[in-house]
């Protein structure tokens, strides 16, 4: 078995959310919690995949807009949508999803994409679910370098406002 195949198959109990019709998984770990959506504020100068920040407990998240980030038809965030709240291994973000679908468990491992979408970073691995493929988000390659860049800016300047 190869490191990348190694990578995908470490967790087995996973996060699902659905976006439209589709549905996505992140590992149980990576997931602090789930919340209702909130008013999230514009964030100026953030990469276009980052609808704006969040206050949670007294921390400023960036909110990522999956939408833009898959090419879903946007909308605007919803009442009846959530955030879900995770980690990379730089920092914490939110999520914006239609509504998240519990925990599973998968004793399987989930068949690696790096073959079949090499061009999908963000991809970690697909795994078979009774209403159909899940596909699992690796946060750690959601933005790219120049992305997170000018999402270090963004938090930074919003931060100095907030401290003045």
């Amino acid at each position: 078995m190869n490191a990348a195949a190694r990578d995908v198959a470490a967790p087995t109990h996973w996060v699902l959310f659905a976006l439209d019709a589709g549905r996505y998984a992140l590992p149980l770990a990576a997931v602090e919690r789930i919340v209702r959506a909130a008013e999230v504020t514009p964030l100026p100068l953030a990469p276009p995949v980052v609808l704006g920040a969040l206050d949670v407990g007294g921390r400023i998240l960036p909110v990522f807009d999956l939408r833009q980030r898959f090419r879903l038809p946007r909308r605007p965030v919803g009442l009846n949508d959530e955030f879900v709240i995770a980690r990379t291994a730089t920092r914490e973000v939110v999520l914006a999803v239609d509504g998240a679908l519990g925990v599973v468990e998968y004793a399987a491992p989930p068949v690696a994409t790096a073959a079949l979408a090499p061009d999908l970073g963000h991809l970690r691995g697909i795994i078979s679910h009774p209403d159909g493929l899940v596909l699992i988000q690796d946060l750690e390659h959601l933005l790219s370098p120049a992305e997170s860049d000018a999402l270090d800016g963004a938090l930074r300047a919003a931060e100095g406002r907030r401290a003045t």
